[in-house]
């Protein structure tokens, strides 16, 4: 399957499930900055804030992953086609290298949804 190919199944499939996405559970952001702390250690949430051993965060909601120019994301990554959208971002906070393969962040993820979408209440308060 060609790379555009595989793009366009996963815009499809982005587009699909967004109206799930606003029936999600709201999440408590100020748990979530607690519990994105461990996090900080590799990214930055703040505006103008400098990329660490990961990217900086801020404007990550709707944004297409892997594209910043001031980062050197994994191939994997750089080549996703993914839009951080709730669902991709509960996908990728939950297990990241399942998520997209070949991606170079060691994290092994939170499985809890209840965490996720704490961590996720707490990207969209911080980092429009």
């Amino acid at each position: 399957m060609t790379l555009r190919l595989r793009k366009f199944f996963l815009i499809c499939t982005v587009t699909a499930s967004m109206p799930l996405a606003g029936a999600m559970a709201e999440g408590d952001a100020t748990l979530g900055k607690r519990q994105f702390a461990p996090c900080s250690a590799c990214h930055t949430v703040d505006k103008g804030g400098p990329n660490k051993v990961g990217p900086n965060l801020h404007g990550i909601i709707g944004r297409a992953a892997g594209l910043r120019e001031d980062f050197a994301y994994s191939p994997a990554l750089k080549a996703s086609g993914v839009v951080w959208t709730d669902e991709n971002l509960r996908a990728w906070i939950k297990k990241p290298m399942a998520f997209i393969k070949g991606t170079k962040m060691p994290f092994a993820g939170y499985a809890s949804e209840a965490i996720q979408d704490n961590i996720i209440a707490y990207l969209k308060e911080t980092t429009q």
